[in-house]
């Protein structure tokens, strides 16, 4: 399916929307979508009624509450944004493009997550994000892991300020899941776009642990730091997450690179900016 855009600056249907262009997932469609009307929260904050906004022939719907321990204290919160605001997405009337997480399962599963698994999330944040998956009616749910990018805060960044101060960092390693770069993640979109409307898994290549990232990301940022494996229990973190997220598609998602190579390209990006 191909969406024409007639209309890039005026007021009509021929408009691509990305909501949450604030975001390290919302800058990266911008980057591959220039002619979309791309909206940070205060160009419109989604829990709010979407009667001012226009009209538009496709949602790119990025801006969610992503912080997952965050949402264990403000349930409400999380829900007004992943549940209402995407609601209030789908009352555009366009099809829409749902970014969800690797959190709606719960981690049991010993092999990578297909489209066709249950869900079942451990934390408020993952119910949030299942329970916005269902306002979607026209559209694709497109679900993805452990997002990082040059912008926002992310584990790439953390590791990377901590790094540059400290011998050593403790990072959890019994949570396996894929790095998935943004830059990758969006320009992925497209192919998406190509696809039945439905759930699609759209995770970097590879898996690997938390620790075994923030190694990688010592590595090859040339980072003289060690990396001290503890357990998500020793962490005690409010919100609960799944040992295992890997996902994978059994529907002809398109594939992304390895998560060591939208590391690079991340890194090449801070870099320069």
């Amino acid at each position: 399916m191909e969406h024409e855009i007639a209309d890039p600056v005026g007021t009509g249907p021929g408009r691509v929307l990305i909501t949450g262009a604030g975001g390290q997932l919302g800058a990266a469609l911008g980057e591959v979508f220039p002619e979309a009307v791309a909206l940070r929260r205060d160009g419109w904050d989604v829990t709010q009624s979407s009667g001012r906004v226009g009209e538009f022939s496709l949602a790119l719907h990025a801006a969610a509450w992503t912080d997952v321990d965050g949402a264990e204290a403000d349930p409400d919160g999380a829900r007004r944004v992943n549940v209402e605001g995407t609601r209030n997405v789908a009352a555009l009337g366009a099809p829409v493009v749902y970014f969800s997480t690797d959190y709606v399962f719960d981690g049991s599963k010993a092999e990578p997550y297909v489209e066709s698994d249950e869900p079942n999330p451990l934390s408020v944040y993952g119910r949030t994000k299942l329970d916005g998956e269902r306002e979607v009616g026209d559209g694709w749910v497109v679900r993805s892991s452990w997002l990082f990018g040059w912008t926002s805060k992310n584990f790439v960044r953390t590791m990377l300020e901590l790094g540059s101060k400290r011998d050593e960092v403790a990072v959890v390693g019994d949570q396996r899941g894929s790095p998935t770069f943004v830059g990758h993640l969006a320009e992925a979109t497209k192919g998406v776009l190509e696809l039945p409307h439905g759930t699609y898994h759209v995770a970097a290549g590879g898996e690997c642990t938390w620790a075994e990232f923030a190694e990688a990301i010592f590595e090859e940022a040339g980072l003289n730091c060690r990396v001290r494996r503890i357990t998500t229990a020793e962490l005690g973190r409010p919100a609960p997450r799944p040992a295992n997220s890997v996902l994978r598609s059994e529907r002809g998602a398109p594939e992304l690179p390895h998560w060591r190579e939208g590391l690079r390209e991340c890194l090449e990006r801070l870099a320069s900016s």
